[in-house]
């Protein structure tokens, strides 16, 4: 074989693709990349935040109309009239009502009360009273009787040389010799003030006494009869107690 022949012995080259456009021409765009897996993770917590966004809004926009709804009615309107507004700072305060005038007294309300007991010249006590010697009597009990507080009896009886009545504790008489033989209580009441004293006085069948008692009831002892003598002294008398 002489270095002349062509080399049929030789490979065949490699073929070449066919030559692409020219510099500068348009061309096809490359396929886009496909979407990678954080792209996936970015869009779902976008949506997340989106959802509790709008929850958010949907709950404020509850609370706030539920703050805006009207107060329920006060249960007692009374007292809600009787509850004075609030006031702007510096505003005047309005004026009160003026208090309701008081209605005058009755003349039932008005009138003094009657004292507890009797009234005066109303008998508080009237009967037949036995007075013993060291057994003085408080004639302010109805009916009258011995005290245990000594002070408090207003007359006793006792012999000396004479049977008396003696006043006792602050008690005053005197012996009715007045134009009427059994005096009322307006005769001893209008006499025993200034003529009675503390003084005993002797006792006599059917002599009478005015009196007024400690308390200042006006009483009225008529003797009826006396006996004894010394320690066994006593008298029995017909008693009238006035109510003061």
């Amino acid at each position: 074989m002489s270095s002349d022949a062509p080399r049929q012995d030789w490979p065949t080259p490699p073929g070449y693709p066919p030559p692409g456009p020219a510099y500068g021409a348009p061309g096809t765009p490359p396929p886009a990349a496909p979407p990678s897996a954080s792209s996936h993770r970015g869009a779902w917590i976008g949506a997340g935040a989106t959802l509790v966004a709008a929850v958010i809004g949907v709950v404020g926009t509850y609370m706030v109309a539920g703050n805006n709804s009207p107060a329920s009615p006060a249960k007692n309107p009374a007292a809600a009239a009787a509850t004075p507004a609030a006031q702007a700072p510096g505003a005047a305060a309005a004026p009160s009502d003026p208090a309701p005038p008081q209605s005058s007294p009755s003349p039932a309300a008005s009138a003094p009360r009657t004292p507890s007991g009797k009234p005066p010249g109303t008998v508080q006590w009237e009967g037949a009273l036995v007075i013993e010697y060291a057994g003085p009597k408080d004639l302010d009990a109805a009916p009258p009787e011995e005290s245990e507080v000594n002070s408090d009896n207003d007359f006793s009886v006792y012999s000396f040389g004479n049977e008396r009545l003696r006043p006792e504790g602050g008690a005053k008489m005197m012996v009715w010799e007045g134009p009427s033989k059994v005096p009322s209580y307006e005769d001893c009441a209008g006499v025993v003030d200034t003529l009675g004293t503390t003084k005993e006085a002797d006792l006599k069948t059917g002599r009478v006494f005015c009196g007024k008692t400690k308390e200042g009831r006006v009483v009225r002892l008529t003797v009826k009869r006396f006996a004894g003598g010394g320690g066994s002294t006593n008298g029995t008398f017909d008693v009238v107690v006035w109510g003061k």
